[in-house]
């Protein structure tokens, strides 16, 4: 086949493995040729497992020729897991060193659910460790560079899978989203990230950064291509405590409606406190130009107000730095990971505390001490108390505001990626780049950040976010989906 496969859309390659016009393990091996050719320059990947990728991808070609039915709408197409779900065949180090080398005895569900469904995984994307970051430049294994250009960040936390799909490396990913770690990078590389509902996707084998706000979910370079990818990782899953025992949302029935054009009915609500002047210039048109290219389609605009917002990155960072303090407590250097200064004549104490200075980056340990403070006696009520109940207020927020409106409308983003190095120095700078974004890991709903077009100021992607109510997914791909074939392809895709 003379086509290059990996330019093909992951609905595409499906359909041409699973008439078995094209084999997986071709489309595998494309892929896998790709990031050969490219990842030297772009770094989405940790870990490269060819050969695990190219005997999952001979498996659904001999299962297909056998007269057997595809395992899923995705079998034989191949995809890029972030670094932060555990995998048996591969290590999993979420970007640290202190997991250098580390493999799982266990898989994730989502890993589990990849592999019954037939998608073969090419290897372990590039992240922030542990997932704390906005631009993937926190990895202890060095930055992912953004496709569109080499100088600039991809986003944050999961730049690496983001990265992957816009240097088309992989045609599909998946990312975990704590604070806008699928939806950011989604729109600082013009690919599609959705942050399902909390619950919705089993966090068992994702290793916690703050365990009330974390969710896995698919990442796709089309809105189809996502919403297929989310029917395969989402579920109930005994193993989470946190799993919701709800049916899987009809999001592919949802992004093919969708793809008709028609929003008639459908009321799209601007949130008024993520407008204004956080904004560059090319974000703000771009957002605007999407507003109305909506209500071209047939949707109703309405304004709403959402006054709680202003203080969700205050409150974010008290709840999440506290879930982190705790939830990372558990790389001790006893039990597995890193172990630095154990030679005899050292305690158990200063093993732990030797293993946690020189296995925990800047940032991690930024959060752990701010997240220590705010649980410290006679700081917990005036912190991390109060925090809990800004996030209330937000929840409360949403719960008005999707009485007027359908879904919610932002900017994903308040600019386009950044050249490297530009905001290490400066924390805020970098934490206020999720300003659009925190909300709703808040609240727990769902979300989507798609290209909204190409700003007018750097010639940059620029993201469109999509908010619905928790359990409502569904709308997040009818009215992504209509706005995508409205909009038309991005221009200038990167050639690397």
């Amino acid at each position: 086949m003379t086509t290059d496969l990996t330019r093909l859309s992951a609905a595409e390659l499906a359909g041409l493995v699973h008439s078995r016009e094209v084999s997986s393990v071709e489309v595998t091996q494309a892929h896998l040729d790709r990031i050969g050719a490219v990842d030297r320059r772009v770094h989405a990947f940790l870990h490269v497992d060819a050969a695990a990728a190219l005997g999952a991808a001979r498996a659904v070609d001999e299962s297909l020729a056998a007269g057997g039915p595809p395992a899923s709408a995705l079998a034989g197409v191949p995809l890029a897991l972030k670094d932060v779900f555990t995998t048996t065949d591969m290590p999993t180090t979420c970007g640290s060193r202190i997991l250098e080398g580390w493999v799982s005895p266990y898989d994730s569900t989502v890993t589990s659910r990849l592999r019954a469904a037939g998608v073969p995984v090419l290897g372990k994307t590039n992240m922030d460790e542990f997932a704390m970051g906005s631009s993937t430049e926190n990895s202890a294994y060095g930055p992912t560079r953004n496709p569109w250009s080499l100088d600039r960040v991809p986003g944050g936390s999961g730049g690496g899978s983001a990265a992957a799909l816009a240097s088309f490396e992989a045609p599909l990913a998946i990312g975990t989203d704590t604070g806008g770690s699928i939806r950011q990078p989604a729109a600082l590389t013009g690919t599609v990230g959705v942050k399902p509902t909390y619950g919705t996707v089993s966090r068992y084998g994702l290793v916690a950064c703050a365990s009330s706000l974390d969710q896995g979910g698919p990442c796709g370079r089309s809105v189809l291509d996502t919403a297929l990818l989310h029917a395969v990782v989402a579920g109930h899953d005994p193993r989470d405590s946190t799993s919701v025992d709800v049916p899987v949302a009809a999001v592919v029935e949802a992004a093919r409606e969708g793809a008709n054009g028609d929003l008639r009915g459908v009321r799209v609500g601007v949130v008024r406190e993520l407008g204004g002047d956080a904004y560059a210039p090319g974000v703000l048109s771009s957002f605007q130009a999407a507003v109305a290219q909506l209500e071209a389609l047939g949707a109703e605009v309405v304004e709403v107000s959402c006054p709680s917002f202003v203080h969700a990155i205050a409150a974010y960072y008290l709840i999440l730095p506290s879930e982190v303090s705790s939830n990372l407590a558990r790389f001790d250097a006893m039990r597995y990971g890193l172990r630095v200064g154990d030679d005899g004549t050292h305690s158990a104490e200063e093993v732990m505390a030797a293993t946690r200075d020189a296995g925990f980056g800047p940032e991690v340990k930024r959060r752990i001490m701010i997240g220590t403070y705010a649980l410290s006696a006679g700081y917990y009520d005036a912190y991390y108390g109060q925090a809990q109940k800004v996030r209330t207020l937000i929840s409360r927020d949403f719960a008005a505001a999707y009485e007027q409106a359908d879904v919610l409308l932002s900017p994903t983003s308040p600019s386009t990626a950044w050249p490297l190095g530009e905001k290490v120095g400066d924390p805020l700078a970098m934490y206020l780049q999720d300003l659009c974004t925190i909300p709703t890991n808040l609240a727990g709903g769902a979300a989507m950040s798609l290209p909204s077009g190409l700003s007018a100021d750097d010639g940059l992607p620029v993201g469109l976010q999509i908010m619905a109510p928790a359990l409502a997914d569904e709308r997040l791909y009818r009215v992504g989906a209509a706005y995508e074939v409205a909009r038309g392809p991005l221009a200038g895709a990167p050639e690397l």
